[in-house]
């Protein structure tokens, strides 16, 4: 089974609403690490992550994570 690419904006946003990745990292529940290999786009986020990082950067799960290809 192919693994899922995920596209995502989460530097976009997290820069639009002025947090670091440490500020949005401690607010979501994750490490810097984490978010920085979400940035690249080198790491898939568990579902709960996902949408822990969605509410904090204050959109829908699906406006900052989209499955490669997707029109979203």
């Amino acid at each position: 089974m192919a693994k899922a690419r995920i596209r995502n904006r989460v530097r976009e946003l997290r820069e639009a609403r002025g947090l670091t990745q440490a500020e949005l990292a401690a607010r979501s529940g994750c490490t810097r690490q984490t978010i920085i290999m979400l940035e690249k786009e080198k790491y898939v986020p568990s579902l709960s992550l996902a949408f822990a990082v969605a509410a904090v950067l204050g959109d829908r799960v699906e406006e900052v994570f989209q499955p490669e290809g997707s029109s979203g």
